[in-house]
């Protein structure tokens, strides 16, 4: 059965975006490896506002090679997103209700593993509905003070066992964790 991964950078105060949403502290080192995280999914998990912002993203005439391999890779997996707006685009499929169930016939499709991107509040959703199998923090060497947390507004602890630490040369820490069930 497929894995819901919550694969996400973290400021070293525990921030998922600045107070205006920035994200330019995000650090991309070519040994954190991300083309092989994209070879192991084949679905993404969208909020809205960040399908809006990313879910069709192209870059720049002046991109990387790197860069348009990384987007084409993305734009190539299927993409779900959670919505309370009944939007259509025919990129991708908008799920409006009982995420819970959704998730679930989702992950029993098979195939590969479902990379959760976010946005804030669809993340805080399966965290607190115990949707996410497989925690992938990678944590910045960068301290912001204020921003958007990871972990809000928990209802109930959150207990995790780290299966893995990965130490990259930019100083980024990534830690995998499972949840304890």
């Amino acid at each position: 059965m497929k894995k819901v991964i919550l694969d996400l950078a973290v400021t070293l105060d525990g921030f998922i975006e600045g107070p205006n949403g920035e994200i330019d502290w995000c650090i991309m080192d070519d040994d954190m490896d991300f083309d092989g995280f994209l070879s192991t999914i084949d679905t993404i998990f969208y909020g809205r506002v960040s399908y809006d912002a990313w879910g069709n993203f192209q870059p720049d005439e002046g991109a990387s090679e790197a860069e348009l391999k990384l987007w084409q890779a993305v734009h190539a997996k299927k993409k779900y997103v959670f919505s309370r707006q009944p939007v259509e685009d025919g990129r991708a499929t908008f799920l409006h209700s009982d995420i819970a169930n959704s998730v679930a016939a989702i992950k029993k499709e098979g195939g590969k593993d479902i990379w959760l991107y976010g946005g804030a509040g669809l993340i805080k959703t399966f965290i607190q509905l115990g949707l996410v199998d497989l925690y992938r923090i990678s944590v910045h060497p960068t301290a912001l003070g204020s921003g958007k947390p990871l972990f809000e507004d928990l209802k109930d602890r959150v207990n995790l066992h780290l299966v893995q630490a990965n130490t990259f040369k930019s100083g980024v820490v990534q830690l995998i964790y499972q949840p304890r069930k």
